[in-house]
């Protein structure tokens, strides 16, 4: 009887493990599916999933290559002074738009207008001087004619007038560049375009080496000077090659077209520092949205996609098969559709295979979609859950003697779960049957049943047999 104590401990620790066994198995046993409105997890995962969709279209899509730059003025000049004198007045408002030829600026001409007249003096009298002159020769030739003169006197009359006439067209010349430098005293605009800042107010001495008195931009037209990497440049110079080629400059939100005009040039070498080319595009700015200075994106258009198949950018998704869309089938599930894209940017992709024109495409609502799965179509805006609940709404007239219960019936008593259930709802709350993780705030906690002992029956309703 030495191994009568181990034998006894064996069949106890046996019978222990087949009790915990049969422990696990029951309460791993699967219960049957609950119906249709019994339970919100099985609910949820059970009803259409509700999706925002857009028919797949077909438009023209332009190509772009898009660069930063800035705006330049098509012609720019600082107006200064080309004499020296006093800044007599201003004759142009800041901000002006002016014409070629108007009157900018007046210097103080007293000096200039004083050596035009010397210049004119100048040539009067040498014009008197021409006049005796021409006299003198005619007498000198008369006495050759009569042998009464030296020849000596008739070419030094001759040489005389010669000299004089000489100096005057000297006079002459002076004449012109004294009414040219008192001309310099009227500044005026050398081309079209808009006035800035006043730099230099009347009254002061100015140089013809001053900083200036005023700038002119012009500005209808201006220039855009933007840069692009030099990996698109085939692609610009081919469009270049075809026609005329359009450039878009881009609103501060980076979406809206602020103006367009044309690609005039594309720089002669590419910038080696940074691998990007400049080009220069030509925009009729009539309606002043462009400014010199102003940075700007600009994109150019090198190619346009006729008749191209489009979606928005959200419906397409990417994963381990590739890129793909989910396609709302005619039986209001999804499909999985791999496709091939072309051309992508913030807001539309271009399809080049994969989806006919008019299929719907999921753009909201990815969260619960896989292949096969049946979705709800709403529109932007719209309750998700409105749908379904309306169609569990009591309707007059329903036969369903279910959904129209009598105004007698009282409310039928919540089925008890089982041990197994009950076992697995205390494992997770940490108590037998209180899942207070399904309460939500501010609900107050369901009363218990009051336990009674398992020897003492349960009072039987009034009127019924013991």
């Amino acid at each position: 009887m030495r191994f009568g104590p181990l034998l006894v401990a064996a069949a106890l620790i046996v019978g222990g493990v087949g009790t915990w066994v049969w422990v696990k198995d029951g309460s791993a046993t699967p219960e049957t599916p609950r119906p249709a409105g019994k339970g919100k997890r099985w609910a949820s995962s059970e009803a259409p999933v509700p999706v925002t969709v857009v028919p797949v279209a077909v438009t023209d899509v332009p190509v772009h290559r898009e660069g930063i730059g800035n705006v330049q003025a098509l012609a720019a000049v600082t107006v200064r002074a080309q004499v020296d004198g006093r800044l007599m007045s201003v004759e142009y408002t800041e901000g002006q738009d002016i014409q070629k030829g108007q009157v900018l600026a007046r210097i103080d001409p007293t000096v200039y207008q004083a050596q035009l007249d010397q210049a004119l003096a100048k040539k009067a009298q040498n014009e008197a001087l021409l006049v005796n002159a021409r006299l003198d020769l005619e007498r000198a030739q008369r006495l050759m004619t009569l042998n009464a003169g030296p020849k000596k006197t008739e070419d030094q009359s001759r040489a005389q007038v010669a000299q004089i006439e000489a100096q005057i067209r000297a006079d002459e010349g002076a004449i012109d560049n004294a009414r040219a430098v008192l001309g310099f005293t009227t500044i005026t605009a050398p081309m079209n375009g808009r006035v800035g800042l006043r730099l230099v107010d009347p009254g002061n001495l100015l140089r013809g080496d001053s900083t200036g008195i005023v700038t002119i931009m012009q500005t209808t037209p201006i220039s855009v000077v933007f840069t692009l990497p030099q990996r698109d440049l085939p692609s610009v110079t081919a469009a270049m090659a075809r026609g005329p080629v359009a450039v878009e400059i881009m609103a501060a939100d980076g979406r809206s077209v602020m103006a367009t005009g044309e690609l005039a040039t594309i720089d002669n070498q590419i910038d080696q520092a940074t691998g990007t080319i400049k080009l220069k595009a030509r925009v009729a700015n009539e309606t002043r949205l462009l400014w010199p200075g102003q940075f700007v994106s600009a994109r150019v258009v090198v190619e346009t996609l006729t008749g191209a198949k489009v979606v928005p950018t959200a419906a397409i998704r990417r994963g381990p098969p590739g890129t793909f869309v989910y396609a709302v089938a005619a039986d209001g599930k999804v499909r999985v559709t791999p496709v091939e894209v072309t051309l992508e940017s913030e807001n539309r992709a271009v399809i080049a295979s994969g989806l006919d024109v008019g299929t719907n495409v999921v753009t909201v609502g990815f969260a619960r979609l896989s292949d096969g799965k049946a979705v709800e179509v709403i529109t932007p805006g719209a309750d998700p859950g409105s749908r379904r609940r309306g169609k569990g709404a009591d309707k007059p007239g329903d036969p369903n003697p279910q959904a129209q219960p009598s105004a007698d019936a009282k409310p039928a008593e919540p089925a008890k779960p089982s041990d197994g259930e009950r076992r697995r709802r205390g494992g997770d709350t940490g108590s037998t049957g209180d899942r207070s993780g399904d309460r939500k705030p501010g609900e107050d906690r369901p009363a218990r049943e009051p336990q009674r002992d398992a020897a003492t029956p349960a009072t039987p309703p009034k009127g019924a047999s013991p």
